[in-house]
């Protein structure tokens, strides 16, 4: 799967992502994009899931119909993360394209 990792998505996570193809908004010079602009972008792009933690994207836009699916992780915080990369692998290869999931990062394991 092609993945884009949003500006607010910690880079390391791309390590998780071995089996996937990923790129980051600021590699595609897409940091400053509006929310709306940023999913056009990656769905003419043919980008199937985009990762972020913002919170309001899933409110801000309608998803029906949409091409690319969105994962969107409770924080941004990367020592959290990096706890729970198996689980944010396991939602992405689970994940389908149209679709919206939240996830939730505990603050313990």
């Amino acid at each position: 799967m092609r993945i884009l990792l949003d500006q607010n998505t910690p880079v390391p996570l791309r390590d998780a992502l071995v089996a996937h193809q990923d790129e980051t908004a600021y590699e595609r010079g897409w940091a400053e994009l509006s929310n709306g602009d940023l999913i056009a972008q990656a769905e003419s792009a043919g980008f199937d899931i985009l990762i972020t933690s913002d919170q309001n994207i899933p409110y801000q836009q309608n998803w029906a119909g949409r091409t690319l699916g969105l994962l969107v992780l409770s924080t941004n915080d990367w020592t959290r993360i990096r706890r729970f990369q198996a689980r944010i692998v396991e939602a992405v290869n689970r994940m389908q394209r149209g679709i919206c999931i939240r996830l939730d990062v505990p603050r313990k394991n």
